[in-house]
């Protein structure tokens, strides 16, 4: 038995290294690639080993004007870009989301059911599906090229209302009952007892929200003509584009770099949060 599970784990450790050496090796081209010079990335065989051009490089993107051959803006303004509308869409959909759920719960109303499964629905209507009534509610109203055209649409969220729905339907009547006896009115409730008993789902609800509003491509793409209000996925795949031309992969591969940044680092620090947001059942 004992030589049995040692060949076991072996096995289960042999998988596990590929599926990290399989998930990082892209990662570290990556990496190798924007420590290069341009020459050096046409030349074969590729190298991987990382080179001495890599603050260089960085330095070129970051303050650059992109690609020669694009017209996007320096990457710095489309990382800023980027960052804005994902941080606007996380802080949307769980503003919206949870005061919806707090409404559909603990106020009653006339077809108050009806109104959650008309929002439950809308998980069946993708951006993808009413992205043309929702370009011309936006073109009409003014918002192409602005942050808010590129977060407002997007900020409504299904999913999170219906996570918020059933934490909240795990808490204790009694509870409310005894804020009730307090004196504390339904908003200091829901700011004094269901907010902190939230906080774990919010977070892991922000961490996922973050990263679907920083990879947005469709939207953005679609609604933004300036190049100064371009994002760093739209632009990745301009740079893309404009290689055949001008094969900068020192650039393009330190901008691909640059755009794993903030979601990595979003997960890193809110990764016991986001755990246990995902698990947690006790209240």
């Amino acid at each position: 038995m004992v030589e049995n599970r040692r060949i076991l784990d072996l096995v289960t450790h042999l998988v596990l290294i590929l599926g990290v050496a399989l998930i990082a090796l892209p990662i570290w081209i990556t990496f190798v690639a924007a420590s290069h010079d341009e020459v050096r990335m046409t030349q074969v065989p590729l190298p991987l080993l990382p080179g001495d051009q890599f603050f260089v490089n960085l330095k070129a993107t970051l303050l650059g004007s992109g690609l020669s051959g694009t017209e996007t803006a320096p990457v710095w303004q489309l990382m800023l870009n980027s960052l804005i509308m994902a941080l606007s869409i996380a802080i949307g959909k769980i503003a919206i989301s949870i005061i919806s759920a707090f409404a559909i719960v603990y106020f009653r109303f006339p077809f108050r059911m009806g109104f959650f499964w008309m929002i439950f629905i809308t998980l069946m209507l993708p951006v993808e599906v009413r992205i043309v009534p929702t370009f011309e509610v936006v073109s009409r109203l003014g918002m192409l090229n602005t942050y808010a055209g590129l977060s407002i649409p997007l900020i409504a969220s299904a999913t999170a209302t219906f996570m918020f729905r059933q934490v909240f339907l795990t808490i204790p009547d009694e509870m409310l009952e005894s804020a009730r006896v307090d004196g504390a009115g339904p908003m200091r409730f829901f700011r004094d007892i269901l907010l902190p008993l939230s906080r774990t789902n919010i977070a892991a609800l922000f961490v996922i929200m973050f990263i679907y509003g920083w990879n947005q491509y469709l939207w953005p793409l679609l609604i933004t003509t300036d190049s100064n209000m371009g994002t760093i996925v739209v632009s990745i795949k301009q740079m893309l584009e404009a290689a055949e031309q001008s094969p900068q992969w020192n650039i393009i591969m330190m901008t691909a770099l640059l755009a794993m940044l903030p979601p990595i680092l979003v997960v890193i620090f809110m990764q016991k949060l986001f755990v246990k947001g995902l698990t947690e059942t006790d209240k």
